[in-house]
């Protein structure tokens, strides 16, 4: 008697499911389509042609995921939200050198592929794109049973943009009195999870999630795990507007991601300066004081961790102060006073926080 076939699907790889993802996913997609997008998606390769108005265009590029936020996401439902995530955390890396936002691809690998999680991702992916502004020109969806849990997945991110040489933002500009301006955040963004999540199981054992779900801090409406689940902010638009306003005004600009104001203000200026920081400037939200609070975290571990209410930074002219708060104000953000910049002599650190 032959033996009967084993089939792809048998293997645990659905390619019918994939082909009716795409087809649920274009519509998401075309609604970011920008004019220089030359072909459709779910061909082989996205096509873009480039503006012809760049005189020295510099292309910039970035990578990145969520972390284990996508941990809370898998084991409470809330996918909507990790997209604009995903978006935030590539094109907010490449908008600190003055560049636009072009494009972004995404990378998602699942055990078992699920149509309606899948949808919801890639929904909030392209949310985040609209709010950049650029266009979700491809990606990947790859099903890898054996890789994967069957309900687990693992997001990835790439964007490409572009800026005129002469308006890049590099630091080399920065002196000493110059001001360090942030823009608040939205909450947690996408970094810290791992701590955040030995917090809340230190707190409430091994069923966090689920308690958490209930759990409010009395200064809150929202549960604690719809705090921890604020989707991170995209800068773009702010950004933009501030340098196509007071370029010359802007000397550095960080994006407070993983490490904190601590590890991420010292990337944007020269070595033989330091940033001054004043902690009590920092709009340290309801939640992060909690997270502080209940993780018994000094100073130091807490601003190398989180970010501390900042999402962004900004080192100006001091005569600037005033019109970019302006500016960030107009573009619907806020801006925070944070300290000052000095000069750095020997083994001194690049970065206090008093």
């Amino acid at each position: 008697m032959k033996k009967k076939g084993i089939t792809y699907k048998d293997a645990g790889v659905d390619i019918a499911a994939g082909e009716s993802l795409v087809n649920k996913i274009k519509p998401f997609a075309d609604k970011t389509r920008r004019p220089e997008v030359l072909d459709n998606l779910g061909g082989f390769a996205g096509l873009f042609a480039p503006s012809e108005q760049y005189k020295n265009p510099i292309l910039v590029s970035s990578t990145d995921g969520v972390g284990t936020k996508l941990v809370i996401a898998l084991n409470t439902g809330k996918h909507s939200t990790i997209g604009i995530d995903l978006v935030a955390m590539c094109v907010n890396d490449i908008v600190v050198t003055g560049a636009e936002p072009l494009f972004f691809l995404d990378y998602l690998a699942c055990g078992k592929l699920s149509i309606q999680t899948a949808t919801e991702i890639i929904e909030g992916i392209s949310k985040g794109c609209a709010m950049a502004n650029c266009s979700l020109l491809g990606g990947e969806t790859a099903e890898m049973p054996g890789m994967y849990e069957s309900g687990g997945y693992d997001l990835a991110g790439f964007t490409v943009g572009i800026v005129e040489k002469e308006k890049m933002i590099d630091g080399k500009n920065v002196r000493e009195g110059d001001v360090v301006l942030g823009i608040k955040s939205s909450g947690l963004h996408s970094n810290g999870y791992s701590l955040v999540r030995a917090i809340l199981e230190n707190v409430f054992g091994h069923d966090y999630l689920h308690k958490g779900m209930d759990y409010k801090l009395s200064s809150e409406s929202e549960p604690i795990i719809d705090l921890i689940m604020r989707p991170t902010k995209i800068y773009v638009k702010c950004i933009s507007r501030v340098l196509s306003e007071a370029f010359s005004e802007v000397h550095a600009i960080a994006h407070i991601t993983g490490g904190g104001p601590i590890g991420n203000i010292i990337r944007s200026i020269p070595k033989n300066y330091k940033c001054v920081l004043e902690s009590s400037n920092f709009p340290i939200t309801p939640l992060m004081d909690w997270l502080r609070k209940e993780g018994n975290l000094d100073n130091r571990e807490f601003f190398n961790v989180f970010n501390g209410g900042i999402g962004m930074t900004l080192v100006i002219k001091k005569e600037g102060v005033e019109r970019i708060s302006a500016l960030i104000e107009d573009a619907g953000e806020e801006a925070v006073y944070l300290g000052v910049i000095k000069s750095k002599s020997g083994s001194e650190s690049q970065i206090e926080i008093s």
